[in-house]
């Protein structure tokens, strides 16, 4: 039987390889177990990270992993988001032709490409490179560029910047032959954008993130966290984990929490777990303000999350809600949560909402201290209902199972969907 290779592009899946594990590390594991070929090109520098991939000669070079082969491309280096991240962007992008070249010269060309974002850039390079091979590319999209950009006020929709990113967004969903979107509002965002006359709507495929829950509960079991505030269960821990920066917005929740406490409620307490340039500052005002329910309990690291989730009451999806919530969500820490088999209180509504769906949590109506409250207490108010949503999360997750999600690609790659 032939083994259909699969090139997938994707610019920061160099972090993948360093943390054996992704979105691209666990579909390239399971198409190996399907009997497909993936290869994973992406950059030799890490993203956020002093890690490089060194390359002595030319401008790649290849090593594995679990046996998943990674191309490491050679880019510039870059420490913060200005010119020097966009040259990066740049030279993964140029650099990927020639490599593909001398790839496909030495191991065969391949039978599909899957290019996918953030930046558009693999976008097009994936698009051009399997035209001149003449092979089917599809390309996923993981972020919208531009309209989360706009989405976030950086950039202004109607400035020129803005109008042409549009227009080569427009370009690639037409090229592509197929486009798998992480949210599953994806077609209404084209509808949205009026281009359903240049699209084909049928192209637009839904494959969300995920979880591989073997993974999530060994790890759960194996680095076991022993933590003294969050074994007392004379407290109903409220947990969050994730960054403290001015974009998560953590000041929203100490004002949530102080609600709380207002009302009397000693029994509800928040774990923060993570770090970030506002920890202090928060910290700072928990005792001006004499918060007490507030526990800022450090970064730990990523193996002991899923304890860190198991062990809690309630588990918190924190972060700035946008317009592009109306097309879904895809975080990946949302199917940690679910795995985590625990009622999960989401600080904002979305389109699409998957805590609706399948009754495993409670979103507040709005991203405001007063409704998250609202929210949390509610989570609190019957210990039953809150068993009931745990285990509604849970039996979720197996639906977001990356073995699931990789039959979903495998349906595209055969052209079966």
């Amino acid at each position: 039987m032939y083994s259909k290779k699969v090139w997938i592009m994707n610019h920061y899946a160099t972090n993948s390889f360093f943390n054996k594990g992704g979105r691209h590390y666990w579909f390239a594991e399971n198409l190996i177990k399907k009997g497909y070929k993936p290869t994973i090109f992406c950059a030799n520098l890490r993203h956020n990270s002093e890690d490089v991939i060194n390359i002595s000669n030319g401008k790649y070079t290849s090593e594995k992993s679990d046996e998943i082969p990674f191309v490491f491309v050679k880019t510039s280096s870059y420490s913060s988001n200005g010119t020097d991240r966009i040259k990066n962007m740049l030279a993964f992008y140029k650099n990927l032709f020639p490599v593909a070249k001398e790839y496909a010269r030495k191991h065969g060309k391949p039978d599909v490409i899957l290019a996918s974002s953030v930046h558009p850039l693999t976008l097009i390079a994936g698009l051009k490179i399997a035209k001149k091979f003449g092979v089917p590319c599809i390309c996923e999209v993981r972020d919208l560029w531009p309209e989360s950009i706009v989405a976030y006020g950086t950039l202004e929709r109607n400035s020129i910047i803005a109008k042409l990113l549009y227009q080569g967004e427009k370009w690639i969903y037409k090229k592509a032959d197929s486009i798998i979107m992480t949210w599953e509002g994806g077609k209404e965002y084209i509808l949205d954008q009026k281009w359903e006359d240049k699209i084909d709507l049928t192209k637009v495929k839904h494959i969300s993130n995920g979880v591989v829950l073997n993974t999530f509960d060994s790890n759960s079991d194996e680095y076991n966290i022993v933590d003294s505030d969050l074994d007392n269960k004379d407290f109903k821990n409220v947990v969050y984990a994730g960054s403290i920066r001015r974009v998560n917005n953590l000041g929203m929740l100490l004002d949530a929490a102080k609600i709380i406490q207002s009302q009397g409620r000693d029994d509800i307490r928040f774990l923060i777990y993570g770090s970030g340039d506002e920890s202090e500052m928060l910290k700072m005002r928990c005792e001006d303000e004499n918060i007490d329910n507030v526990i800022f309990k450090g970064r730990v690291d990523k193996k002991y999350i899923p304890s860190i989730l198991k062990k809690s009451y309630i588990n918190l999806l924190h972060n700035s809600s946008t317009s592009l919530d109306k097309y879904g969500q895809s975080q990946n820490k949302f199917f940690e949560y679910l795995a985590a088999g625990k009622c999960i209180v989401q600080t904002y509504s979305t389109g699409y909402s998957i805590c609706e769906k399948f009754n495993c949590g409670i979103s507040a109506t709005m991203q405001n201290a007063e409704e998250i409250a609202k929210a949390i207490l509610l989570g609190c108010s019957d210990k039953q209902i809150n068993s009931l949503m745990g285990k509604n999360a849970r039996e979720a997750a197996i639906e977001f199972d990356f073995t699931g999600l990789t039959d979903k690609l495998i349906k595209i790659i055969e052209n079966e969907d």
